[in-house]
Parts: C-alpha cells; structure tokens; sequence
C-alpha cells in the first residue's frame, strides 16, 4: 500500500515541481533588459492564432539582423503567470497579435496590433535601432 502511494504521489508530483522550474527559469525580466539600454520589442502571441503564427514567421525572417541591436521578450497570452498577466495589463493587450516597440529609455514608440506585412515590420524595427 505505502509502495503504491509513493508511486502514485511521485507520478503527479514529479510533473509539476519539473513544470514549475521551468516556467520560473524561462521568465525574462523588464530589469534584465534595461540593464541593456537597447530598445526592446515586446510581442504579445499565442500559438493558436493564425495572425500570430504568420507574424512569428515574419520575426523568424527579419530580427536576426536585429538580435544584437534590439531586445525582443515574447509573451504567450494563455500561459498565466504573475509576469505574463503584469506585461498584458500594463499594455492593456486586448487581442494577439500586439507588438510593442520601446526606446532604449523603455517609452512606446509604436503598437502594432494584428499582422502586418514583413517589408512594414522591418521599417519599423529599422527605425527602432
């Protein structure tokens, strides 16, 4: 009986200990990317939206000309976290995609909501550097 309680308990509790480390080792941080003093793109996603998938392929295409000059943090909307729900109420995201373009002083510049076409993308990370 004790055997198959520990059994039991290390197959539900193995899971989520292991889902919990890795969810807090993947949060990025406003306070790591101000350290930078670069600007900062911060992309507002969901893998079930079509919109959002077209604009991952775009980002895929065109920021790596951009990694070393611009920050870019990814939010996934449905993964609830403390960080993830702070990040969508401070921009007031309402729908995904939503880009949001920031200085190297962490002011808006520009929102993007919706896809938009790659050639427009690159314009606006262009003007971001």
């Amino acid at each position: 009986m004790k055997k198959n309680l520990i059994v039991v308990l290390a197959i539900f509790i193995i899971p989520l200990v292991t889902y919990a480390m890795l969810t807090i080792s993947n949060i990025p941080t406003t306070a790591q990317a101000n350290k930078e003093n670069k600007p900062q793109v911060v992309k507002f996603t969901s893998q079930m939206c079509l919109d959002c998938q077209t604009m991952n392929n775009i980002f895929k295409e065109i920021f790596p000309k951009y990694k070393d000059d611009i920050i870019l943090t990814e939010i996934q909307v449905q993964e609830r976290n403390d960080y993830n729900q702070s990040m969508i109420d401070k921009y007031n995201v309402t729908l995904v995609p939503t880009i949001i373009l920031l200085d190297s002083n962490g002011k808006q510049i520009k929102r993007i909501e919706g896809a938009i076409p790659s050639s427009e993308m690159d314009k606006c990370l262009k003007g971001l550097k």
